[in-house]
């Protein structure tokens, strides 16, 4: 597979992903670009291309942290506000759909990253590899998540 038509097939999908991070559209398009800098220059030397989807998540999850602490080292973490989204892919004006973003970004870090690979389609095994935890483990986070944020949106009814 060629570096653009990987390129065509998963920006959308970590531009979404890293969206989810910063709520800021310029931040987001930036990190995507850094991610797949990476993977144009890694991609001969890749070894196993057959979970080429799940190396360029974790390039753009690990690219989104790093870039989350050196906001926190220097104080100017931003406050995560999914209602604020201004980019027309993803922009949405339905207040429910905004709300369930906005509960999502409540959670904890580790939360976050799985229910957002876990909502670009991402299976369970593959997230369990993302996130350095286990498939059993995963599943369960899942399910809690899946809870709280059916609970959450019940109260916002």
């Amino acid at each position: 597979m060629s570096f653009e038509s990987i390129y065509k097939i998963y920006s959308p999908k970590i531009f979404r992903v890293c969206l989810g991070y910063f709520n800021d559209a310029e931040k987001a398009k930036d990190v995507t670009q850094e991610t797949f800098i990476v993977v144009f220059e890694c991609l001969s030397s890749l070894k196993n291309k057959d979970n080429i989807a799940g190396w360029i998540y974790r390039i753009a999850t690990n690219k989104c942290l790093r870039q989350l602490q050196n906001e926190k080292r220097n104080e100017l973490l931003p406050d995560y506000d999914f209602s604020n989204m201004e980019d027309k892919e993803t922009a949405v004006s339905e207040g429910t759909y905004l709300k369930l973003w906005q509960y999502i970004n409540e959670l904890n870090e580790l939360d976050r990253i799985i229910i957002g690979l876990y909502l670009e389609d991402l299976n369970q095994d593959k997230i369990a590899e993302i996130v350095g935890l286990s498939h059993a483990n995963v599943r369960v986070r899942v399910h809690r998540i899946k809870e709280i944020l059916s609970k959450k949106m019940k109260m916002h009814e």
